[in-house]
């Protein structure tokens, strides 16, 4: 499985220089990594049902190329590394503008929480067992 997600920089994405605030690379990210997750059957009402879901320890933007309104984007994700069962990872996505230049490079790092008892989780067997199937970066370590 790959996933890409695209998406189209809106006025709301802007900052006061006129291009693509910090936040919105976030935000583009966390959306293309929630519409991963989704495809490999981890949605929001699986996790609200098992009362469980992602929580992010750590976030890191490197910012390569300006964003500006009106351009589309296209977020890559990858599972950079991650312990066997599943339970503490790092995802990076990759953003690239139109014309396939490299925009920012964001790296996440997480792990699951039970939303009840409000501590670390460990995914289900099989939950576990589709998110290994996050495709993996090619410098991918296992933790």
């Amino acid at each position: 499985m790959s996933h890409t997600y695209t998406g189209k920089v809106m006025w709301s994405h802007l900052d006061a220089n006129m291009h693509m605030r910090h936040s919105a690379y976030a935000d583009f990210a966390a959306q293309a990594r929630i519409e991963a997750l989704e495809e490999l059957g981890l949605d929001l009402k699986t996790f609200q049902r098992l009362h469980i879901g992602p929580i992010l320890f750590r976030e890191e933007t490197k910012y390569l190329r300006e964003v500006g309104i009106n351009e589309e984007l296209k977020v890559t994700t990858a599972l950079n590394s991650s312990k066997k069962d599943g339970s503490r990872w790092a995802i990076r996505h990759e953003i690239f503008k139109a014309d396939g230049v490299k925009a920012a490079i964001i790296l996440v790092e997480g792990a699951w929480i039970d939303t009840l008892k409000r501590k670390l989780a460990v995914l289900p067997d099989e939950l576990a067992e589709h998110f290994a199937l996050l495709p993996k970066a090619e410098d991918f370590v296992e933790m």
